[in-house]
């Protein structure tokens, strides 16, 4: 199995230091519903594992999430492609979860749902604690230029990180 696994804003969708709370809020980055649906289309499953601590901050509701995620499956599948089991983890920063990243707990939840191995599976992030979770589970960690991807790199990345400038890169370069 090709397996990738991205995390979600700052990725796939523009991404707000001030969160994504609403569906009008909820925008692509240019290139990667696309690049979601090539990738698809060549034989790779893309799944998604995302903070989302706005919802345990009372930010917005699990519906509007899950309005958010629909909207992302309808976009690709528009697109002739088809998106992955999308996990997340909805608890603030406080509360000791083990999926909250850069803990690897919601990579591991979806190697278990494909019964495949972490190791060198593809992690695509734009923070710290993405690149974190990768390491964490011997995936190797990649971190794309858009969202928070820049500031990221101005504080270093882990070694052996890949840089690509966008979501529309990496798949360019896997398929």
């Amino acid at each position: 199995m090709k397996l990738l696994i991205l995390d979600r804003d700052g990725v796939i969708n523009h991404d707000s230091d001030a969160y994504i709370k609403s569906l009008d809020e909820w925008i692509p980055i240019p290139g990667a519903i696309e690049a979601i649906a090539q990738l698809s289309q060549a034989g790779w499953t893309v799944a998604v594992a995302t903070n989302q601590s706005g919802i345990a901050r009372g930010y917005y509701s699990l519906e509007t999430l899950e309005a958010m995620h629909a909207r992302l499956r309808a976009l690709v599948a528009e697109q002739g492609g088809e998106l992955g089991q999308i996990v997340y983890c909805p608890h603030g920063p406080d509360e000791g979860c083990d999926c909250r990243k850069p803990k690897p707990g919601m990579l591991r939840a979806i190697a278990e749902h494909y019964q495949a191995p972490l190791a060198g599976v593809w992690f695509v992030g734009d923070s710290a604690g993405d690149l974190q979770a990768a390491v964490a589970v011997a995936a190797q960690p990649v971190l794309v230029k858009t969202g928070k991807g820049l500031r990221t790199l101005d504080k270093g990345v882990p070694s052996g990180t890949l840089i690509y400038d966008d979501l529309a890169a990496i798949a360019r370069a896997l398929i």
